[in-house]
């Protein structure tokens, strides 16, 4: 089969397209013939590495995917040959991912997919989707988890609303009930979050923009989907309502932030980081059992038309995909595996 491999940390370079033999599920596993890879933040930063030694002697990357399951492990007996499926964190502690013909993954991470919904849809998971839920869901006072109507009641602004996260951070958001604020920086980004069913757009460079929050939301914002809180908090401090949570996924913007200290105590803000790695096995199961209620609801679509462009490589050229993502690109990158998605 093809690969995608790297040996050693570095650019895009350090990625090459190689033949290997399909591995064979063991035990609880599960190998998916790969349709779509998706490319994350994640997966380049992995890559690149910074100094820091390689964990295999061969790596496969890029943690998101959708296919077909090919052959099932001993004692699997919630997937089938022939289940149409999205994989996420693939390659998480293990040596090979979604970039290659087939790939072979823990059963709980090849999650079924509902009828009708297309690999482009499910490659584009993973984690921006689950990333997004888990922002939604540290309330103080909850939802744990989303369903139709579990933030009727509740504003959410979602910091970066063009991107990956956020797009799906809207789009949950509305299917929760929520009212939705995004704040973006262009028009372009305007348009996109508008596709994506955002009720009210702030540009964050507008000097006002605090209070054309505080117009929009008198009493305060819920939850906070922040991309960027060493630039945000001082903002986010300023229109988060009492008992509001504040969720930050990213450290765009810098490494270090400064908390505005008197509104967010006064305001028993609750600030949580969070990480889909580190993030347990019970959030994992939430955010998929309740991310496939909205792809069964359609609540997820992706394209431009649904905010969220899609920019599509070959699988040999990983390299570029790669590099787009590291650039920024809009919207989600993805990797046309079989050569039959687009």
């Amino acid at each position: 089969m093809r690969s995608i491999v790297y040996s050693q940390t570095g650019s895009s370079s350090v990625l090459s397209l190689a033949e290997r033999e399909p591995a064979h599920p063991g035990p609880g596993e599960v190998r998916v013939k790969v349709a779509v890879s998706g490319v994350n933040p994640t997966d380049w930063k992995s890559r690149a590495g910074s100094g820091v030694s390689l964990a295999f002697d061969e790596v496969v990357p890029n943690q998101d995917g959708a296919g077909t399951v090919d052959a099932v492990g001993e004692g699997v007996t919630d997937l089938s040959v022939g289940d149409r499926v999205w994989t996420y964190l693939s390659q998480h502690q293990r040596p090979t991912g979604t970039a290659q013909e087939y790939t072979v993954v823990p059963a709980e991470r090849a999650v079924k997919l509902p009828d009708g919904i297309g690999f482009d849809v499910a490659a584009s998971l993973g984690v921006p989707a689950m990333t997004a839920h888990r922002a939604l869901t540290v309330h103080e006072f909850g939802p744990t988890r989303l369903t139709p109507g579990s933030l009727d009641g509740r504003v959410v602004l979602v910091a970066g609303g063009a991107g990956a996260v956020g797009h799906a951070a809207i789009q949950l958001s509305v299917w929760a009930g929520a009212t939705v604020i995004a704040t973006i920086s262009s028009d372009e980004k305007a348009a996109l979050a508008r596709a994506a069913g955002v009720h009210h757009i702030v540009n964050y460079r507008d000097e006002d923009a605090a209070a054309q929050i505080a117009a929009l939301a008198p009493s305060g914002v819920d939850h906070i989907v922040e991309v960027s809180i060493a630039q945000n908090a001082a903002l986010d401090g300023q229109v988060i309502a009492n008992h509001g949570s504040i969720a930050y996924y990213a450290d765009n913007g810098g490494d270090e932030a400064t908390i505005p200290v008197r509104p967010t105590f006064a305001k028993n803000v609750r600030i949580q980081g969070l990480l889909l790695y580190t993030v347990g096995e019970a959030a994992l199961s939430a955010a998929v059992e309740d991310i496939t209620a909205a792809l069964r609801d359609g609540a997820l679509p992706v394209g431009e038309a649904a905010g969220l462009p899609l920019t599509w490589f070959a699988l040999d050229a990983a390299a570029a995909a790669h590099d787009a993502v590291e650039q920024g690109a809009v919207g989600k990158v993805l990797i046309d595996v079989s050569g039959d998605n687009h």
